[in-house]
């Protein structure tokens, strides 16, 4: 790996000279920045003051962005609680809707009305016919 000469070179007077004042150009820039900035007007208590009405709808805009974003998480949880509250009362549905099936069935409900003494026919139904007298 090479070393840096540069660095180890030592600096003529001449060159100290010029990077010193250098170095005093800048912090003279950067210090009249910075006081032209805060003494301009700009952050006085009267240009505050003209700034409240900004800041005011900056802030409301803010709070109404924060409620917003709550108002969407509640609803998306709200949307899957009844997602899955759907899907189980499906489940339940589909069940039942089973067991009445099979409650349904005849053989089911033979078995339900023998003990109460009734008992499947074996034999078709008639057809009763009323002959009407002509007058």
């Amino acid at each position: 790996m090479s070393t840096n000469a540069y660095k180890r070179q030592a600096l003529s007077e001449e060159q100290q000279a010029e990077l010193q004042d250098t170095v005093e150009e800048k912090a003279d820039a950067t210090r009249n920045f910075f006081q032209s900035l805060f003494s301009s007007g700009r952050f006085s208590s009267l240009a505050f003051v003209g700034y409240i009405p900004f800041l005011a709808f900056v802030g409301l805009l803010a709070i109404l962005y924060i409620a917003n974003r709550h108002f969407a998480e509640r609803t998306v949880r709200e949307i899957d609680r009844l997602g899955r509250e759907v899907k189980e009362m499906n489940w339940d549905y589909k069940s039942l809707s089973a067991d009445l099936m099979k409650l349904t069935t005849q053989t089911e409900i033979a078995k339900r009305v023998d003990s109460m003494g009734l008992k499947e026919r074996t034999e078709p139904p008639k057809k009763i016919v009323v002959v009407k007298a002509k007058k």
